[in-house]
């Protein structure tokens, strides 16, 4: 009699565990989620993708595959060359893995000051470009070359220090969904380590000159230091900000020290401890970010490709490759004043300059060519003929980063005056933005 009991019993423990793992899955129970990861276009696998799961991050393998705990309502895909996804965890455990299909993307950008998304003039021009162009995306400033935040910002330190004092864009988020809506990649441009407006209202954060005043660059303007905690904790929090407001992608620029000979640090300037900065501010920012499922990029120094020790700026390929998604190098080739190794005139030449600088990076860090979307000169010259930078030029420089395999491009011009001349055409698609 106890013997049938206890069969019953075992029984009926197999009949629970067996309805409990055919039953759906609740939102927020535990339980590991198997998913597979292809091209929308293709079908095939894609490999390396980043399934973000809070800030757990795990990779798909060279089938695809990956599998996460399933904790969360919602999971973040990205990969290098696809554009991101956020997507409902499924509520119901199947036989076959989880398909997530990513859209291939590669940017191809214009810059906008944060003046020039705030004017309806240039803003307008700008989306004329993506309508009628292969234009797809927009950097945009979230603090521009002076430190300033022109959208309302959470960041309390942002306010105490007057960064504030202009608002050109009322709501940010809005502005984003906006843009979203309507097919945008946008990026999030962060000025880090030049700031006019925290150096003179932080003194103690800034650079020094020997004798203890305020250091200042050509231009005039403070930088304050890229090896102080607060100084990386107060970007940071913007890049936070600007992941939750929508921003695809976090870019830093000016992240290194100044260029000149002068400035007084608060350690030893050796380039190790220069190196060790930079690769610490950006370790910290990708941890910090990971949860977002943003990209992160960075704006490095043409030469660094070709130099190597770190520039005196803390800028090392192998260092940055580390901790951000895409390395956006400078390739103005007027920014080339000393040409490279075979030209030494490169405004005559800027195919060969774009194209084996950024050969030059992928041998130096051996990471595939996607990861490196550059920087285009859409400027007149100021180091050689004054020549301008109008369409054929333009086409070649982009002919030059495409025909190398770039994950895109990005268009300077700190005017913000634009042109179709040198951007293939598409197909309208136009965009229909809100009013403000």
């Amino acid at each position: 009699m106890k013997a049938e009991i206890k069969i019953e019993i075992l029984i009926l423990v197999a009949l629970i565990m067996l309805s409990l793992a055919c039953a759906p899955r609740i939102k927020g129970m535990s339980g590991n989620v198997r998913g597979h990861v292809i091209d929308f276009n293709t079908g095939e696998p894609v490999s390396g993708a980043m399934i973000t799961e809070g800030a757990i991050v795990v990779l798909t393998d060279a089938d695809g595959m990956f599998t996460v705990q399933g904790s969360a309502d919602t999971i973040g895909v990205r990969a290098y060359g696809y554009a991101r996804v956020m997507t409902p965890v499924p509520t119901a455990h199947n036989s076959s893995p989880w398909e997530i299909r990513l859209k291939p993307h590669k940017a191809k950008a214009l810059y906008l000051t944060n003046y020039g998304i705030g004017d309806r003039s240039i803003r307008r021009n700008a989306l004329k470009l993506i309508r009628e162009t292969e234009i797809n995306s927009l950097v945009i400033d979230v603090k521009g070359d002076r430190g300033m935040i022109t959208y309302p910002s959470d960041v309390p330190l942002a306010s105490e220090i007057g960064a504030q004092k202009l608002i050109i864009v009322k709501d940010a988020k809005d502005l984003l969904n906006t843009l979203r809506e309507n097919g945008i990649y946008t990026i999030a441009r962060i000025v880090v380590f030049k700031d006019e407006v925290l150096g003179t209202a932080r003194p103690d954060l800034a650079l020094k000159t020997a004798d203890g005043q305020l250091w200042r660059d050509k231009e005039g303007l403070v930088w304050v230091d890229a090896s102080n905690k607060e100084v990386w904790a107060y970007n940071i929090d913007l890049a936070e900000e600007a992941a939750r407001n929508g921003f695809d992608e976090i870019q830093f620029d000016y992240v290194r020290f100044p260029d000149q000979k002068g400035p007084v640090f608060s350690m030893k300037n050796t380039e190790e401890n220069r190196v060790n900065a930079i690769a610490g501010f950006l370790r910290e920012a990708r941890a910090r970010l990971i949860r977002y499922n943003v990209f992160l990029s960075a704006d490095i120094f043409g030469y660094v490709a070709w130099n190597l020790n770190d520039t005196m700026i803390g800028q090392r390929l192998d260092s940055v490759a580390l901790y951000v998604d895409y390395i956006s190098l400078m390739l103005y080739p007027s920014g080339f004043q000393f040409g490279i190794p075979g030209y030494t005139n490169p405004v005559e030449h800027p195919f060969e300059i774009i194209f084996r600088t950024l050969k030059r990076a992928q041998e130096r860090t051996d990471i595939p060519a996607v990861r490196f979307r550059p920087w285009l000169q859409g400027f007149r010259d100021y180091a050689f003929d004054r020549r301008n930078f109008f369409g054929p030029e333009i086409r070649i420089q982009i002919d030059a980063a495409e025909t190398f395999g770039s994950g895109g491009w990005m268009l300077w011009n700190p005017r913000n005056a634009y042109l179709s001349n040198g951007l293939n055409k598409t197909s309208p698609n136009e965009p229909v933005m809100s009013k403000r």
